[in-house]
């Protein structure tokens, strides 16, 4: 047992104990104002020392450093959201138009889409269609296993190009690549089929990454929701 209780309390106290004890006393250093002055930091980007204020103004330029380049992001992404949106609405819109002439809106819909968003591949099919449009490309026949995947997903599929049967719809890109990347998006709507798919629409690249499983799909999903209101009508 040491002689000294003094000592052994001092001893007893942590950091803790004195972080709790300033923050809960803030006159503290307005009764020590020397005792900042006197306080010497190591400098975070090099060996010399600085003092605590100089230690304070460091770390509240690096957060306001940080909090920049947040809102710098916020406003790239929002350039970037609008940009989307005005694709988004020109590919509406080229859509909309071609739905007076039944037989060329699915050739409008893959040409503005890939032109509108820059897709190197994108092909589609219908089960189902009228028998006047029976003998289109888009009518072709698929298999089973097809509109059983198609009804299966809940919402598109992004990822690796795995074998699919409608990767085979595609072709090569105009840089002569295939698809090695996916989004597949069935095509439904309520009040047709009692809201089964009735097709799929395939977007495809030969890079990788292009589509992956991480990416959202909201914006996939209302390109689907768009497709399915004009191409309805081609169902018999």
């Amino acid at each position: 047992m040491s002689s000294n209780p003094a000592a052994d309390a001092v001893q007893g106290i942590t950091e803790t104990d004195i972080a709790n004890y300033l923050a809960a006393t803030p006159g503290f250093f307005e009764r020590h104002a020397a005792l900042l002055a006197s306080v010497q930091l190591q400098h975070p980007h090099g060996a010399r020392a600085v003092s605590l204020q100089e230690r304070q103004a460091e770390m509240l330029r690096d957060k306001i450093k940080g909090l920049e380049l947040r809102v710098v992001d916020m406003i790239r992404n929002g350039q970037d959201n609008v940009a989307i949106a005005d694709r988004l609405h020109r590919w509406t819109l080229a859509v909309m138009r071609a739905a007076g002439t039944p037989a060329e809106l699915p050739g409008v819909l893959l040409s503005e889409l890939r032109h509108q968003f820059m897709i190197p591949q994108a092909s589609l099919r219908l089960w189902g269609v009228a028998p006047a449009h029976e003998a289109a490309e888009f009518a072709a026949s698929v298999s089973a296993d097809v509109k059983s995947f198609a009804s299966s997903l809940s919402q598109p599929y992004c990822g690796v190009n795995s074998g699919f049967e409608a990767a085979r719809w595609l072709g090569l890109s105009e840089s002569g690549g295939i698809a090695t990347s996916l989004a597949l998006i069935p095509l439904a709507q309520p009040k047709v089929n009692d809201g089964k798919p009735f097709g799929l629409l395939v977007l495809g690249s030969p890079d990788p990454t292009r589509y992956t499983a991480e990416m959202g799909t909201d914006f996939l999903t209302r390109v689907g929701e768009i497709a399915s209101a004009g191409l309805a009508g081609l169902l018999a």
